[in-house]
């Protein structure tokens, strides 16, 4: 490595049957990278903990980026992804940024201790616009009536 170059290194990841695989380089490689521990609703339902490699840094094996399936809400200005067979969250692509990057999820990874990690914890539930929970409604599984929130919003 030269003196202006910086460390990085790849990870192999990809959701939990097979069907989406993935590697990722991260500069600066992890522990020294910080993933971000985001509160907001998705993050919190997806489980995500995300990493953010531009979009060089990823690469997509066997056609997995035409693989996923891909949910947009809000702003409908990046996809969250998941593998259409087991369901496992991979992350966001953030294709309408520049540069384009994307947040992926480090519970992807293959062979990590994610308690060797550093975290940065983000108030996504009350900084990102509009502030407040986005989930859907809860609904009563036996009648299919929405149950009232406990909240006021």
């Amino acid at each position: 490595m030269s003196n202006n170059e910086k460390p990085s290194q790849t990870y192999e990841a990809g959701c939990h049957c097979g069907f989406i695989s993935l590697s990722v380089t991260l500069s600066p490689p992890l522990p020294e990278y910080k993933v971000l521990n985001c509160n907001c609703s998705i993050c919190i339902r997806g489980g995500y903990l995300l990493v953010y490699p531009p979009y060089e840094d990823v690469i997509w094996h066997y056609g997995s980026d035409t693989r996923v399936s891909r949910y947009a809400f809000n702003t409908k200005t990046r996809d969250h992804m998941f593998c259409p067979k087991c369901g496992a969250s991979i992350g966001i692509d953030f294709r309408e940024q520049d540069p384009k990057r994307y947040g992926i999820s480090v519970r992807q990874f293959n062979d990590v201790d994610l308690d060797a990690f550093q975290y940065k914890k983000f108030d996504g539930v009350n900084i990102m616009e509009p502030a407040g929970n986005l989930s859907g409604k809860q609904v009563n599984s036996e009648t299919g009536e929405e149950i009232p929130s406990s909240t006021s919003t």
